[in-house]
């Protein structure tokens, strides 16, 4: 065997020592879960969080869809081997656990409740707190819109007559009445005035005579 010949095997041997090495440098399979989510009774919401813990940390999460839920649970640089999954829907324990396999896939129907909030993977429901202070009034909201106008009432009944009023006080004289029109004893008097008129010039004549004789 040459020289340059064995290079190459040395070469060739080290490239197949090489690829396991590499295969064990990529990460480790995930545990893959999916299932329905039912909270107090009733399906999750749309949107309602999903989410994976072990020992205390939460490690994974999703949220609902259609009252199901897929979640992928990847160790990253830890090592979760043989450790418990527990889960919670929107902040509360869901009954079901199950253990971390390597490349794992389970259907897993979660089933939590909002009284069981003790701590995740305990199993057991938590204490409850203390009772807060009462938090002060807020603000009043802003005035509600005015309502529309009702509908006109039915006219009311009439009432009694009422009593008869005073007498009012008399009023004032009217205006004179026009002069009537002249009649024939209007023409009468003018003659009696004309024939008195002589008689005195006369008895005014007579003695002025009687005097002068």
């Amino acid at each position: 065997m040459t020289k340059t010949r064995f290079l190459t095997l040395v070469m060739a041997l080290a490239l197949l020592l090489a690829i396991p090495t590499a295969a064990f440098a990529q990460r480790v399979p995930p545990h893959v879960f999916v299932g329905s989510v039912t909270l107090d009774g009733a399906t999750a919401a749309d949107g309602a969080a999903v989410t994976a813990w072990i020992d205390g940390d939460q490690v994974a999460s999703t949220t609902a869809s259609g009252g199901s839920y897929s979640l992928i649970v990847d160790q990253g640089d830890a090592s979760f081997a043989g450790a418990t999954v527990s889960f919670k829907v929107s902040g509360a324990n869901a009954s079901e656990s199950a253990t971390w396999v390597q490349g794992g896939g389970d259907e897993l129907n979660l089933v939590a409740s909002t009284s069981n909030v003790g701590p995740a993977g305990s199993g057991e429901q938590g204490a409850d707190g203390a009772k807060g202070d009462r938090g002060s009034t807020g603000p009043a909201g802003p005035a509600g819109p005015a309502g529309s106008d009702g509908a006109a009432g039915p006219a009311g009944a009439a009432g009694p007559a009422g009593a008869s009023g005073s007498d009012g006080s008399a009023g004032p004289a009217g205006p004179a009445g026009a002069a009537g029109a002249d009649g024939g004893g209007g023409a009468l008097g003018v003659v009696a005035l004309i024939v008195a008129i002589v008689a005195l010039v006369a008895a005014g004549a007579a003695i002025m005579t009687g005097r002068r004789g």
